[in-house]
């Protein structure tokens, strides 16, 4: 059996091991020249740095073993600190009942408690949120809606909230509301603590990528292949079954089951067989870019937490990561930090057309505009752009991603697997778990794992131990 698998991201390589390690012959095609996806590791400026933050985070002992497996004991356990910055303050995330007042002010705190239980009592379309703003001003209030969510998620989809498909909230912040952030703000009890507010995350010491690269070599110890700078076109199918993948230069390589991570809408649009409507419907949903502008800063205090979302409407980046406050191994005894600021664009927008040059000169005004740099404190700037990295939530989405699906599963020998490639907002433990379970499917030669439902079934990962609970007691 020879298994073809497109992108070497979390979801891809996680599949073609496991696929590997079962004797299954294994290409796997990525279009980059590096693997790891929107995951991986990269020198810069003498150090170690990520495409953006990416924490490590699953409850789910599967997940866990399989990253343990890639890791070892290279990884220590980051205590996060991530904070909100709005109004020229810094507001702790997971909350702090004493620094919300105080940077609120008593008035607006007031204001905001209020707001809340109006929504107890007259929230729109309660239990039956259609929208992200329905669904977080019923859960937190309108008011605290309006200042911790609103302009950071709008700068993020580049849409009103109002247009934003609630499943986004539900896949992100899962069962939290106001009352559960005062709860753990109050009572600070480690063993309840939800998972969007977890305090200690796992990381590799040299990066977030290093597993994918462990991944990669296993995989190719094990006789499979990895094609890096390859992309690859399309899928092909014929009277209902994948055939293979098409080349860029439109030739066929002939596989036994192809697995896609590409986006989901490109690889649909690319079976002739699937028909005009489908293909169109697939093109009505949309990508969101992302610029990740790399700065490196003399100051080596420039601010302690691992990444802060910026609500402020002085700027355009909508957050900050500074690496020097994951890894102390990734510093390479450098005495420079490196920031990184996220910009998120559409294909058409202005802001995704700017040059390496124009996109630095922007990141150095802003980031002097904070306050947090001051000028002569910038060096050099490094410029990655990401197409398609975000997909994009819109109201009535999940109708149109019903049909796409039944038309992919209508299609058998593929699977449609990853954050793109499965059109979900996936962290990178949704993604492992994705190429998991493909695999199993792929071994035992059905679909008894409904891929569909990962990142879906919101409460799936809840049922295992954390890995910082199992570092302490294994």
């Amino acid at each position: 059996m020879k298994v073809a698998v497109i992108g070497a991201g979390p979801a891809g390589l996680t599949c073609a091991l496991k696929l590997a390690q079962s004797g299954i012959q294994v290409d796997v095609y990525e279009s980059d020249a590096s693997v790891g996806g929107m995951t991986r590791s990269f020198e810069l400026w003498g150090q170690e740095v990520d495409l953006g933050p990416h924490r490590f985070f699953s409850k789910d002992d599967k997940v866990n073993k399989f990253w343990l497996e890639q890791v070892g004991d290279d990884y220590i356990m980051v205590d996060r600190l991530t904070r909100i910055y709005y109004g020229k303050k810094f507001f702790l995330y997971p909350v702090k009942a004493m620094n919300a007042l105080v940077n609120l002010g008593i008035l607006k705190a007031t204001a905001c408690v209020f707001s809340y239980v109006k929504a107890q009592l007259f929230g729109k379309n309660k239990g039956k949120e259609t929208t992200f703003e329905e669904w977080v001003s019923n859960k937190f209030g309108y008011k605290l809606y309006s200042i911790f969510f609103k302009t950071y998620s709008e700068r993020l989809w580049g849409i009103p909230c109002s247009e934003l498909d609630a499943d986004f909230a539900r896949q992100r912040i899962k069962g939290l509301d106001l009352l559960e952030v005062i709860k753990n703000a109050l009572f600070h009890s480690a063993g309840t603590k939800h998972k969007t507010l977890l305090e200690q995350f796992a990381y590799p010491k040299m990066g977030g990528g290093v597993p994918y690269e462990t991944i990669a070599e296993k995989i190719k110890a094990r006789g499979s292949h990895i094609y890096l700078n390859t992309p690859v076109k399309g899928i092909s199918v014929k009277s209902g079954t994948a055939q293979g993948v098409i080349m860029s230069d439109g030739s066929v390589k002939k596989y036994d089951y192809v697995v896609s991570t590409a986006p989901f809408t490109q690889m649909l649009c690319s079976i002739d067989e699937l028909g005009k409507d489908i293909h169109d419907l697939a093109k009505s949903l949309v990508y969101r870019n992302t610029t990740l502008v790399y700065l490196e800063v003399t100051n080596t205090n420039v601010f302690k937490d691992n990444w802060i979302y910026v609500h402020d409407t002085n700027v355009t980046f909508g957050r900050m990561t500074n690496f020097r406050n994951w890894s102390p191994y990734m510093l390479n005894g450098k005495d420079s930090s490196i920031l990184c600021l996220e910009y998120w664009s559409y294909d058409d927008d202005k802001l995704w057309s700017l040059n390496d040059e124009q996109m630095i000169s922007l990141a150095k005004e802003e980031i002097v505009k904070t306050g947090l740099v001051k000028q002569e404190e910038l060096k050099e700037g490094h410029v990655i752009k990401m197409h398609r990295s975000y997909p994009v939530y819109n109201t009535g989405y999940q109708e149109k991603m019903n049909t796409l699906q039944n038309a992919a599963d209508s299609i058998s020998n593929l699977a449609f697997i990853g954050r793109n490639g499965s059109f979900k907002y996936n962290n990178q433990d949704h993604s492992i778990l994705m190429g998991l379970l493909c695999a199993e499917n792929i071994i035992a030669g059905d679909r008894h794992n409904n891929l569909w439902n990962v990142n879906t079934d919101y409460d799936y990962q809840e049922g295992g131990k954390s890995l910082e609970t199992k570092k302490e007691t294994e």
